[in-house]
């Protein structure tokens, strides 16, 4: 073949390629994704202010009426908009991004697993922003709660900066946790892990959720943590499921 990959056995054999055609079709991809979020990037510029305003809510449900966030620095509000635009830009391009991380593994699959294509985008997507929305909705302000309350003693003056750089870390952190079953189902189609093998190590795998969790949890107390982890290790126990689908899928197939 023209593109230097090559059936293995009949037509519905996996596609041989060699490790330079595997970083030549990785740095295709990336540019192609890159390519979508810079689209999106500047389709979410154009309403910048108000998805700023949109984040903005959480905080100002707790703050005194006519209190507003403050800026210390005469670039804060630019790098701000660029931050929050990237953060938007990110979950309007994520069917593209998952339809190009698709088609880098796709080629290790074959003809029957590729039909898989759709839902993959499509659940990728989905567990994608719904980790942001869980994040925006549940837990991001519930942290906010916590953590205004310990200040009670004290006026707020909060920069803006520091608020979104919070606001963006939780939101981001959570929906890239919330991909972990798509992974999974990756995984597994590419023979990597099995049903056996996830729940032998599950024990494990709480444990590393935890950690994970530590790390984006704004807050050191247990119920944030529990807030953060607990979901995941559900979407960790529905990743197993997807697996025991793919798995039996395969077992039925015939040679």
């Amino acid at each position: 073949m023209s593109d230097g990959r090559e059936p293995r056995g009949g037509s519905d054999q996996l596609t041989r390629m060699s490790l330079l055609d595997h970083l030549t079709e990785l740095r295709r991809r990336i540019v192609k994704a890159l390519i979508g979020f810079a689209v999106a990037f500047a389709l979410c510029w154009f309403w910048v202010e108000e998805i700023a305003e949109f984040l903005a809510r959480p905080i100002y449900r707790f703050l005194p009426a006519g209190e507003r966030l403050i800026f210390l620095g005469v670039t804060d509000p630019f790098i701000l908009y660029v931050k929050v635009a990237a953060l938007a830009a990110l979950f309007v391009a994520s069917p593209w991004v998952a339809w190009q991380a698709w088609r880098f593994v796709s080629p290790g699959l074959y003809k029957r697993e590729k039909l898989w294509a759709v839902p993959f985008v499509f659940a990728g997507s989905f567990f994608f922003v719904a980790g942001g929305a869980f994040a925006y909705l549940v837990a991001f302000p519930f942290a906010v709660e916590f953590l205004l309350g310990m200040g009670a003693a004290w006026d707020a003056q909060i920069a803006v900066d520091r608020y979104y750089r919070f606001l963006l870390y939780v939101i981001l952190g959570l929906a890239v946790m919330f991909e972990l079953p798509v992974v999974i189902f990756l995984l597994a189609q590419m023979g990597l892990v099995t049903p056996r093998f996830l729940l032998r190590h599950f024990r494990w795998a709480v444990l590393l959720i935890f950690v994970a969790a530590a790390f984006i949890t704004p807050t050191p107390d247990v119920v944030n943590l529990c807030l953060f982890a607990v979901p995941t290790i559900g979407l960790y126990l529905l990743g197993v499921g997807a697996a025991a689908l793919t798995t039996r899928r395969k077992r039925d197939r015939p040679d």
